[in-house]
């Protein structure tokens, strides 16, 4: 996946496997590689769903299993991802989808049950793709990025895989310069945790800040999916009872659809990524937009709008200055 997927936006100021059998194949060089570097890559945020290695069928699960026994350095981070995808861009044409599904996954162990989430970087490159071609980018311009040869190519293969695998899914979502609205929905104030420079973050989940004095912010909250899955029809309810279907509530559906695709006992985490780095310290200690927007959600429940109102222009405005960052020089 060299260029992530990205979640569409849901504020009126934001705009598998490689065969059918659904065992991951090569992602290409470790961790360790060169292109592991220590540049950071900015500026994403996630939201991820490890499912315990029960919800996997075989041959995955033995894969996985065998995975997160394995010795030698820790497990790769979203950092490490990101700098494999951008590897792949330097060859002339660039690979901006990977030939083979990638046999990594992010992993985290939550009351002695291991977890997993797959990076399914091939299956997410192809639907990057698909929003490339159906965004704001200017023709010339896309053309350039990735020459129509190559993008009729991808397609093709996209078409056939999805043949054999109709109903294969990711289990991360990004998006660029911003956390959509609707993924807070799914988390409390309580469930935040934040690890400010060079602290140390906890597990192996991809947003843990590894150790050392060099070690990047993280802010991130993990529920259990079936406390993501309660929140989010009590928000669309008051949402529906409230205002007219529109964006908003179209947003929380298509998120529900996809929460219900994964094991009951499945974690969602969301991580900030890339973003602690587009604010300050400051900006990032104070963010609290899960209780923003829970505070918006209450307020229309109780039919108070002007609260709702405050609440919604708060976590805007937050997320209006960090988007306002892309287009600085």
């Amino acid at each position: 996946m060299s260029v992530p997927s990205s979640d569409s936006p849901d504020s009126p100021d934001a705009s598998g496997s490689s065969d059918a059998s659904g065992a991951p194949g090569s992602s290409g060089p470790p961790a360790s590689s060169a292109a592991a570097t220590s540049v950071l890559v900015p500026y994403a945020g996630y939201l991820r769903v490890y499912e315990p290695l029960a919800a996997f069928p075989e041959p995955e699960r033995s894969h996985w299993a065998r995975y997160v026994r394995r010795p030698g350095p820790e497990l790769p981070d979203a950092q490490d991802e990101l700098r494999r995808s951008l590897a792949a861009l330097v060859p002339v044409p660039p690979v901006p989808v990977p030939v083979q599904e990638s046999a990594e996954a992010f992993v985290t162990t939550v009351d002695g049950t291991v977890l997993v989430c797959p990076w399914r970087t091939r299956l997410r490159g192809w639907l990057a793709l698909t929003e490339l071609e159906g965004g704001t980018l200017p023709a010339p311009v896309l053309d350039a990025m990735l020459p129509p040869v190559v993008r009729a190519q991808l397609t093709a293969d996209h078409e056939r895989w999805r043949t054999r695998n109709p109903d294969a899914r990711p289990w991360i979502r990004d998006a660029a310069w911003r956390v959509p609205l609707r993924w807070f929905v799914l988390f409390a104030d309580e469930e935040r945790e934040y690890v400010p420079r060079g602290g140390s973050g906890t597990g192996t989940a991809a947003g843990a800040g590894r150790p050392g004095s060099g070690a990047a912010p993280v802010l991130r909250y993990r529920t259990p999916m079936a406390q993501a899955r309660r929140r989010l029809a009590r928000a669309l309810k008051a949402l529906r009872e409230s205002i007219e279907e529109g964006p908003m509530t179209e947003g929380l559906v298509e998120v529900g659809r996809w929460l219900e695709e994964f094991h009951p006992r499945a974690l969602v985490e969301l991580d900030y990524g890339g973003l602690v780095h587009a604010v300050g310290a400051e900006v990032l200690a104070a963010d609290h937009s899960a209780a923003d927007v829970a505070e918006g959600i209450d307020a229309l429940r109780a039919g108070d709008g002007d609260a709702a109102m405050a609440a919604y222009e708060r976590f805007a405005e937050r997320w209006r200055a960090v988007r306002d960052l892309q287009f600085a020089n």
